[in-house]
């Protein structure tokens, strides 16, 4: 049976996050999920509850993070960025209690949690000079991005061109004529390489993050040598991704027992 932990690892209201456990002997590895909203308070983390629910099931381990977003006090720049570092990094105070392999440990986000997966496993093992929180102390041993916000530069065109305000501007503080070096520190893919493997999930029909997104993305990190494999779902949109009952939910499970992690291997 499950067990689950709702547990701080900050003082404000949404640093915390959800733990489930599986009921398998030995120690666990571990899935961080991190939920998508384009960074936004009006959505939170129980958007991950049935993709986590399902995880669980299959022996691993889950952290479904909240944190700081636009709108809530310190949210957005730079506290959303402050908050998922020390989110994981409390997995070391959680390791020993919970029986966690932190060996193992794989990020997952979507959207915009996406975004924040992929731009943490660019903190691991780096000497930091930008003043973005503490040292992310967990080694990364893959990133899952489900139609993740990888270049943030281009969303925000994407949303210019709409004539609608961007939750990027919102986000990062501004446009990136105005804060342009906040952009570069930000976004996925002007931190390439990563030096981590990355697995990128999107679906053909996504309205909210187009898929070329991760296309661009994919090319230029394959250019810049790191380890990334892209999936791109015809007939998925958006929202597909996170949902355990859709046919693409297959390619996010077949892709986690690619890594390996679950076997210790």
């Amino acid at each position: 049976m499950t067990k689950v932990f709702h547990i701080p690892y900050g003082d404000h209201p949404s640093q915390f996050g959800v733990l489930r456990i599986p009921d398998i002997p030995g120690l666990s590895p571990v899935v961080v999920t991190i939920h998508g909203g384009f960074w936004q308070s009006k959505y939170g983390l129980e958007e991950n509850t049935p993709l986590d629910e399902d995880l669980t099931r299959r022996g691993y381990a889950t952290w479904n993070i909240e944190y700081r977003r636009v709108g809530e006090d310190g949210g957005g720049w730079s506290g959303t960025f402050i908050d998922v570092i020390d989110a994981v990094n409390h997995l070391t105070q959680l390791q020993e209690r919970f029986k966690l392999d932190l060996s193992r440990v794989v990020i997952l986000g979507h959207s915009a949690g996406g975004h924040l997966a992929l731009w943490l496993a660019s903190r691991y093992n780096k000497v930091q000079t930008d003043g973005i929180g503490n040292t992310l102390l967990i080694p990364i041993r893959s990133v899952i991005s489900l139609a993740g916000v990888l270049d943030l530069r281009k969303m925000w065109e994407i949303h210019e061109e709409k004539g609608m305000t961007s939750p990027v501007a919102s986000f990062i503080g501004g446009s990136p004529q105005e804060v342009s070096e906040r952009y570069r520190l930000a976004s996925p893919i002007e931190l390439l390489p990563l030096n981590v493997e990355q697995i990128l999930i999107h679906g053909e029909l996504d309205r909210h993050v187009p898929v070329d997104l991760s296309i661009e993305y994919h090319r230029r990190a394959i250019e810049q040598g790191d380890k990334v494999r892209l999936v791109v779902l015809p007939d998925v949109e958006h929202f597909m991704v996170i949902d355990p009952s859709s046919s693409a939910w297959k390619s996010v499970t077949d892709s986690l027992e690619s890594l390996k992690v679950s076997s210790g291997s």
